[in-house]
């Protein structure tokens, strides 16, 4: 077996704890777990997008998300979307309830975060810097990284959910 000399361990090491600093993408902010904050790409002369994550609530107490804010866009508006019969429905909201012990998931095809006047399009591999009030827990920043869909994962059929957690 060969032995690696202790400079090259270390570089070694030093590598994949910084892959792990880029790749990590969950958030803690008191009782609020944000989980994979992420962007979809857009295409060229694209004015929004859409920012999703989830929010995990451990505490007793529920909480609201009530605003974000992006430097990648003018404005972020929480958004609803609904599917009635063919017609989907879209709606800017005032927040997102998350209950005590639950979760609440921002995805294509129900809650989202819709980046308003894009700065310019978004492409895979960019970072999208978000920062999200709730009521109760405050602010916090995050950042969304852009990935492009995968073959079976479209990011606009995702639906959003709300479940306890266990």
């Amino acid at each position: 077996m060969t032995r690696m000399p202790p400079l090259s361990r270390w570089l070694v090491s030093a590598f994949f704890a910084l892959a792990g600093i880029a790749v990590a993408s969950d958030y803690t902010l008191k009782d609020l777990r944000i989980e994979h904050p992420y962007a979809r790409p857009t295409p060229p002369g694209a004015r929004t997008g859409a920012a999703y994550f989830s929010v995990r609530n451990a505490g007793r107490v529920p909480d609201r998300l009530i605003a974000a804010t992006s430097s990648a866009a003018r404005s972020v508006e929480l958004h609803s979307m609904t599917m009635e019969g063919n017609l989907m429905k879209m709606r800017a909201i005032t927040g997102i309830d998350i209950p005590a012990g639950g979760s609440v998931s921002l995805a294509g095809g129900g809650y989202h975060a819709m980046l308003v006047d894009l700065v310019k399009p978004l492409h895979a591999g960019d970072r999208v810097p978000l920062t999200l009030t709730f009521d109760k827990a405050g602010t916090i920043e995050v950042v969304a990284n852009v990935e492009a869909a995968s073959g079976t994962d479209s990011g606009q059929k995702e639906a959003s959910r709300v479940h306890q957690v266990h």
